[in-house]
């Protein structure tokens, strides 16, 4: 199934099922009880938004093989991770802004993302498949010159931080095998990345498994499993395109300074 948020043409917030150009609308809780709500909207009725809301986002560094490879470093004994807040998300359509006063390099990254089902606290391995409700595509945008600005202190949360950083969609795709799928990403339509899922140095299983043991993770909260190579820059006015096969595009243009 693939679960989403939109808002409708008079402006009201909901969720539903997406099946063909309709939303099979629900009521009750998206990641609680919910119910068909017996009605649908159709195309150019709603517009897709942020599928879910996080309290955060957990975002992996060096999750995959090959990236590991190229950066020289070994693969991390336990997720090696960073927080972007809430206030960093944005759905399908919605513009990156950059930064105000920040003129530097806007680095893309697109990434597999896990949506958690449930309240997840110090989950055995065998039993972290229950906790996730599905899928969705992330693109982690990043300032970098921030990052390393500061010699004494790399700035992760900062840099990758900022309003409208934090990229979800389109949708929540449910009994999902990952497995077998690609993250192709594409800037203004040529393709910069394409690597394989497989690639992936800790499943979901295992990166839920171990973050529920470090934090709590609450229903609705995203872990980007971590990118691969071809990660590049964005330059103002440019669309990054994150697809997953089963999953769908998530396409979001930047814009200038909010300010």
């Amino acid at each position: 199934m693939h679960w989403a948020r939109f808002r409708s043409s008079d402006g009201r917030i909901g969720f539903g099922t997406v099946e063909g150009e309709y939303i099979a609308e629900y009521e009750g809780d998206m990641f609680g009880a919910s119910l068909p709500a017996n009605r649908s909207l159709a195309r150019g009725e709603y517009i897709l938004i942020s599928p879910c809301l996080p309290s955060k986002i957990v975002a992996l560094w060096n999750n995959f093989g090959a990236l590991s490879l190229k950066l020289g470093k070994p693969a991390p004994a336990h997720p090696l991770f960073l927080i972007k807040p809430a206030t960093s998300v944005i759905g399908p359509g919605d513009e990156i802004r950059r930064p105000a006063g920040y003129a530097g390099k806007i680095a893309y990254e697109g990434e597999l993302g896990i949506v958690i089902a449930k309240r997840c606290k110090e989950v055995h391995p065998d039993h972290a498949g229950d906790y996730i409700f599905g899928y969705t595509c992330v693109n982690d945008v990043t300032a970098a010159a921030v990052l390393n600005e500061n010699v004494d202190f790399a700035q992760w949360c900062r840099s990758k931080g900022y309003d409208t950083f934090g990229c979800l969609g389109p949708v929540i795709a449910t009994g999902l095998d990952w497995r077998s799928l690609r993250v192709v990403t594409r800037l203004d339509g040529v393709e910069r990345q394409n690597y394989p899922l497989s690639d992936m140095t800790m499943s979901p299983q295992d990166l839920v498994s171990r973050l529920s043991h470090d934090m709590t993770l609450l229903p609705g909260d995203v872990i980007a499993c971590g990118t691969s190579i071809g990660v590049g820059s964005i330059k103002d006015g440019s669309a990054v395109e994150v697809t997953i096969e089963g999953i769908g595009s998530l396409v979001n243009v930047l814009s200038g300074s909010a300010n």
